[in-house]
């Protein structure tokens, strides 16, 4: 499987971006798909992901209320809508899929190429 991220972009404080993930074929099954960044010089972090499978969601606290994850299992899609964007939101994102469960973030096996995202003040 291939994961191909697009979406990225800059935008002022307040304002939204989408991201949206792309596996390569159909999956089936438990698993999950998400959301991960990395700013600057610090470390990757989760951000979001959902179940393939009932549709469960967990989401950082850092952007709960402001961004939502949403799937489309048909398309193999996942997209991360992002309000109310901040400049401590500037950093790569890249989407991630585990074959595992969803808070195990040190599953997340398959991985897409990264998309910026640029929120300037």
């Amino acid at each position: 499987v291939q994961l191909q991220a697009s979406g990225g972009g800059s935008v002022q404080a307040g304002g939204s971006l989408r991201l949206s993930c792309v596996a390569s074929r159909r999956t089936f099954g438990s698993g999950a798909m998400g959301w991960f960044r990395q700013a600057p010089e610090k470390e990757r972090e989760f951000v979001s992901a959902i179940t393939w499978n009932g549709g469960q969601i967990y989401t950082a606290d850092s952007v709960k209320g402001r961004f939502t994850i949403s799937k489309d299992t048909a398309k193999s899609t996942v997209t991360l809508q992002m309000n109310s964007l901040k400049p401590e939101d500037t950093a790569v994102y890249y989407c991630a899929m585990t074959y595992g469960l969803l808070t195990d973030f040190q599953r997340y096996s398959v991985w897409g190429q990264g998309t910026l995202v640029t929120v300037s003040s």
